[in-house]
């Protein structure tokens, strides 16, 4: 990781307004390291040249530098054996790397787990208990610190060896969105905060496909857990292949809008994931295990509600014609089971069976 004059050199050359990511891949590629575009300014524009020794500049240089110097946080650049070499392959790989936490997590193996903001209570368990399989595995998720899905992949990184990194649409010191807060604080203790984005940087809406390719681009696949057509899962799916990554996706109900993102990215030729050992099984150096059968398997022919509830939301209406029960007897289960954690309650009376 860039140290003393080199890291100041970096940071200013990123922090200097006009001179952009690709410009300064650029100029790297024709003098060198920074210490050797800042000799050579004479190449630059003059408004970009007058810019990098200006009171705003240096002031925003000074602030990254004392946050830096703060333990577990780190700049990893496009010198530093750190960089994550996946990264590399992509066509606009960013400069510089703000990180806060584990950074060896970037040499790991890793996996992207995303999916729709607003998850339905199955999803948001399928996203946890995959994510919990492939870290259990090694493997690190990456995904994006988002309301439903991403933060439900996180959670389920963080229980195994394998742990999670998450990659932010705003400066790495905040948290976006603030009702993850506490999440951000577990990843930065046990997995890694990062981004690409300057210090201070809020969250804007152009920031998040920028944010995106960097989720497919440190893995080696994408997963994708429920999204709409319109989904902004779907924008890292697509740029994963682009990328050369394979993508993944779980099917859903036909009836449901967030599984036909999913089935739109099947179509299209991304592998259909029943079981995490399907995923494990297209990755280099992981070996699928033997399939069980989940004991909720056998158990929901046991109950004398869950053996008439399949994969599809159902009303009370059709639980009561299905099983000859009562009305008030159907709902009385339903509220046993959703309390058990059996079963979530749906938006418009309706009711999933959890696996």
């Amino acid at each position: 990781m860039a140290r003393g004059p080199d890291l100041e050199g970096w940071l200013r050359l990123t922090l200097t307004p006009g001179l952009g990511p690709a410009a300064l891949r650029a100029l790297l590629g024709r003098f060198g390291l920074p210490a050797q575009v800042l000799d050579n300014r004479q190449a630059l524009p003059p408004e970009v040249s007058r810019a990098l020794d200006s009171e705003s500049v240096s002031s925003a240089v000074a602030g990254a530098l004392d946050w830096l110097a703060q333990p577990g946080r780190a700049l990893v650049t496009l010198a530093d054996a750190e960089y994550p070499r996946l990264l590399l392959e992509i066509p606009d790989p960013p400069p510089v790397l703000y990180c806060r936490g584990r950074v060896e997590l970037l040499a790991r193996p890793s996996l992207a787990v995303v999916g729709s903001r607003n998850a339905t209570p199955q999803g948001m368990r399928d996203a946890e208990n995959f994510s919990r399989a492939f870290s259990a595995a090694g493997i690190t998720i990456v995904s994006g610190l988002a309301q439903g899905v991403d933060a439900a992949a996180h959670r389920g990184g963080l229980a195994g060896g394998g742990s999670t990194i998450a990659v932010l649409g705003t400066g790495v010191d905040r948290v976006y969105p603030q009702s993850n807060a506490a999440l951000a604080a577990d990843i930065e203790r046990d997995g890694l905060l990062l981004s690409e984005f300057p210090l201070g940087t809020r969250a804007l809406p152009h920031h998040f496909p920028r944010r995106n390719r960097l989720i497919s681009g440190l893995a080696q696949g994408c997963l994708v857990i429920e999204a709409a057509l319109a989904s902004g899962s779907l924008i890292t799916a697509r740029t994963a292949a682009e990328q050369g990554r394979d993508v993944f996706a779980l099917p859903g109900s036909i009836h449901s809008p967030l599984s036909k993102g999913c089935h739109e990215l099947i179509k299209s030729g991304a592998k259909l994931v029943e079981s995490a050992e399907d995923v494990l099984a297209e990755l280099p150096g992981f070996r699928a295990q033997s399939r069980a059968v989940p004991a909720a398997a056998n158990a929901d022919a046991a109950h004398p509600l869950l053996a008439h509830m399949g994969a599809d939301p159902v009303g009370v209406d059709s639980l009561c014609a299905r099983s000859g029960m009562a009305s008030a007897q159907v709902s009385a289960q339903l509220l046993a089971l959703e309390l058990a954690g059996r079963v979530a309650a749906l938006p418009g009376g309706l009711y999933q069976k959890l696996h």
